[in-house]
């Protein structure tokens, strides 16, 4: 690492991340290109995203350097903030149906949606949003095929907080805030509850398998605590399913 580079925390599956100067330098993986230009194509539509920049002459990705800080270290959002975030995951999924996802087929998705409609980051979660003067998501090298519920799923239960040892209430209203920005329809509404149980349980699966099968890094990931983590949050929305449903029909 050069003495301009800054090495960065985070980014679980990401490998090396480094920030030189007013950018985030990281691998160029297959789906770059297609990265590069969905973002491209929701600037254009006025999302606030990293600007996408290219290669460097080391062949790593480029992208925009956003500063401030992570929600991460403001959890719980209050609930106006969930609104304005559920706002912004509808500003997304919206601009992303102008993007044609290329070869469609060829992609290998982690944790993959049933009949993937739309290109999603995959992983808008409080420790990839950013906040600040802009508020924005980061990381999107995990973009691919999914769809709005699968998306949506996985933001409302980490955003809304349904893990293990919060209170079902607060969690149930956190949850109501963010679905409301989003301003989703009723029979996204009705679907959210079976689908957050659905992704949690599958985040958990994830995890367990890659240890079984040595699939870094997942498999370090899931004896350093967030196998644990995602095998208790996943019991716990499958428990409260019919207190997300009331909050969210509460919402319609």
């Amino acid at each position: 690492m050069s003495a301009e580079e800054q090495e960065l925390a985070g980014g679980n599956a990401s490998g090396s991340v480094v920030r030189v100067g007013d950018t985030v330098r990281k691998p160029w993986l297959d789906t770059s290109p297609a990265v590069q230009d969905f973002l491209a194509t929701l600037r254009q539509a006025d999302v606030d995203v990293p600007r996408p920049l290219g290669r460097d002459h080391q062949g790593r990705a480029v992208v925009e350097f956003v500063s401030g800080h992570s929600a991460m270290d403001h959890l719980p959002l209050n609930l106006p903030d969930l609104v304005r975030v559920g706002g912004m995951i509808r500003q997304i999924h919206d601009a992303s149906e102008a993007f044609a996802i290329p070869n469609p087929d060829s992609w290998e998705m982690l944790l993959p949606a049933e009949k993937p409609d739309l290109m999603c980051h995959n992983d808008l979660a409080p420790w990839n949003l950013i906040t600040g003067e802009r508020w924005v998501f980061i990381d999107w090298d995990g973009a691919g095929p999914s769809t709005r519920l699968w998306d949506l799923a996985y933001s409302a239960q980490s955003f809304g907080l349904l893990i293990e040892g919060e209170p079902v209430r607060d969690a149930a209203r956190r949850l109501r805030a963010l679905v409301d920005g989003y301003d989703a329809d009723a029979s996204l509404r009705a679907a959210l509850p079976a689908a957050m149980v659905r992704r949690t349980a599958a985040m958990h699966r994830l995890l367990e398998s890659a240890h079984q099968s040595g699939f870094q890094p997942w498999a370090d990931m899931f004896v350093n605590g967030h196998g644990a983590h995602w095998q208790a949050a996943a019991r716990y929305v499958e428990r409260n399913q019919k207190a997300w449903a009331d909050a969210l029909a509460a919402g319609d």
